[in-house]
């Protein structure tokens, strides 16, 4: 089942929102700020973003960004404005940062159903269905540093922990990837989008 993060600050649009897209069988998780919305990308990352552009703290362009520089794997999540921002110079710095599209408000629940459904279906004609292996994120932490080829003494030294506990966070890993060893772990995660090298 897809999981979509709703990054909205009007409580009562995102209980729409949630609402129509639990309707048409996705999950919905809700986020009220750009800052919360980050943080949710960033642990777990979902399989499309809808976003408000004007929010407190962190704009939905803001939120764009951040994302996107995070790495290969989140810049490809499909990423879409909700918006009362009607105008064309909102709808071009938009598209410009990366949207995918750019829908405005009052929502169009009918139209909103096939924006998603299509940026879904290209993700996974371009990629294949998403990942059902879940890493913790200390696992992921620990494989992003094998990638870039530190040994399990060297990780303990720079996440502070001991390295038993790095062996077994990478152990975890290699069971959940279903792989013998820790250079086939770091492929396959790559592959699967679960860390970037």
């Amino acid at each position: 089942m897809h999981r979509i993060l709703c990054v909205e600050d009007d409580e009562e649009t995102s209980s729409l929102l949630a609402e129509a897209l639990i309707e048409l069988g996705y999950t919905v998780e809700l986020a009220s700020d750009g800052g919360g919305g980050l943080a949710q990308v960033l642990a777990r990352p979902p399989d499309l973003i809808l976003c408000d552009v004007r929010m407190p703290r962190m704009s939905g362009f803001e939120l764009l960004e951040r994302v996107a520089a995070a790495g290969t794997s989140f810049a490809e999540i499909p990423f879409v404005f909700l918006t009362a921002l009607a105008d064309r110079d909102s709808e071009l710095a938009g598209r410009r940062l990366g949207a995918d599209d750019y829908l405005t408000k009052p929502v169009d629940f009918e139209l909103l159903g096939v924006v998603v459904e299509n940026r879904l279906r290209r993700r996974h004609d371009r990629f294949g269905a998403p990942s059902d292996i879940h890493l913790t994120d200390r696992e992921r932490e620990v494989l992003i540093w094998i990638a870039r080829g530190k040994t399990s003494a060297e990780i303990a030294i720079i996440l502070g922990l001991r390295e038993r506990t790095i062996n077994f966070h990478c152990d975890q890993a290699m069971k959940r990837l279903d792989v013998v060893n820790r250079t086939q772990a770091v492929a396959k995660a790559i592959v699967q989008g679960l860390i970037t090298s």
